[in-house]
């Protein structure tokens, strides 16, 4: 039997995990979507010629993969922990999104974004102060 303080361990760490790669998966995307730039639709040989770009973009290869493991611990955390604790809490990862697209995007984040990133993640604070699993396992 797997000890509760063990069970809230990893569920921390997974989650941990997917406030991390998530975002910076999709950060990954999105530099390898400016890289190739605008994708036509027509005439179709610019729609394979984007594919192709596509395939041969290192940065989106990355983005795939982060976001592959992102899936994989999502997967995890939720087969131990109660998806109303689970997906608040993964929200921290809205704080992640703000500041890689700030430092590594050069975005600019407004105030009143910041305030309700804020919001977000004080909600968080809230719901992470509940036990991770409130149903009885199976």
């Amino acid at each position: 039997m797997v000890s509760k303080k063990h069970l809230f361990l990893k569920t921390y760490l997974m989650i941990a995990v997917i406030v991390i790669v998530a975002p910076l998966g999709n950060v990954y995307l999105g530099m390898g979507m400016r890289q190739i730039g605008r994708i036509a639709i027509w005439p179709p040989a610019e729609l394979l010629k984007a594919g192709k770009n596509i395939l041969e973009s290192g940065h989106i290869w990355i983005g795939i993969s982060l976001l592959i493991i992102f899936f994989v611990a999502y997967m995890l955390v939720l087969s131990w922990a109660d998806y109303s604790f689970v997906q608040p809490a993964s929200s921290l990862s809205y704080g992640v999104v703000a500041l890689l697209g700030y430092f590594l995007l050069g975005e600019q984040v407004s105030p009143l974004r910041w305030v309700g990133i804020g919001v977000i993640c004080l909600g968080v604070f809230i719901v992470g102060r509940t036990s991770p699993q409130t149903t009885e396992s199976s």
